[in-house]
């Protein structure tokens, strides 16, 4: 009874054994309950992106409202001049959307102020952009007094707002000569080292 291994497997490779109907679906059936795919929902990183998103525009609402003071429009540049007092009411004294508006734009004006990186290169163009910030200054300083003394009307109160609002533009626009000038510099030194 000896038989060469090799003969019998020569015979059965000629031969084709097919397989019971419906044998790949029973098979893929129990390899499903065995190995479970999980699949991972498409909306999960939307989710995360979404929930960080939100817990960080909290964190922002929380910082500026609760946690900030806000100094008094006067007191935003100062360049050795001795601190005036507005006597009366300013714009943040006549309501509570007004206030809001107004700690808003001081905020924004000194957050602005405070990421300015003065050097030896740029001095001259922040000390124009301060020449120009300092006549702004002075005119909500104008506009003030006769808040005071006329009594709220809209004019005083949307150009007291306008104030704000071009006193932050300029900054913006300071800030990207700057950032303008300091890329023109690397490319400068980049070229040169080149």
């Amino acid at each position: 009874m000896a038989q060469d291994l090799r003969e019998l497997f020569k015979k059965e490779k000629g031969q084709k054994h097919p397989m019971k109907k419906g044998h790949e679906e029973r098979f893929i059936n129990r390899l499903d309950k065995e190995l479970p795919v999980k699949r991972k929902s498409t909306f999960y990183f939307i989710k995360i992106a979404a929930s960080i998103l939100v817990l960080f525009s909290l964190g922002i609402y929380t910082y500026i409202n609760f946690s900030y003071e806000a100094p008094q429009p006067s007191d935003i540049v100062d360049k050795g001049t001795e601190n005036k007092q507005p006597q009366g009411y300013s714009l943040g004294d006549l309501s509570p959307d007004l206030k809001k508006i107004e700690n808003y734009y001081v905020a924004n004006i000194n957050l602005e102020l405070s990421r300015l990186e003065v050097s030896d290169e740029n001095k001259a163009l922040v000390d124009d952009f301060m020449s120009r910030l300092s006549e702004l200054d002075k005119e909500y300083e104008r506009l003030n007094i006769e808040l005071n003394e006329i009594g709220p009307n809209d004019q005083t109160i949307n150009a007291l707002i306008k104030n704000l609002q071009l006193r932050l533009q300029l900054l913006q626009k300071l800030k990207l000569k700057l950032d303008q000038l300091k890329s023109s510099e690397n490319e400068q030194v980049t070229s040169q080292s080149v």
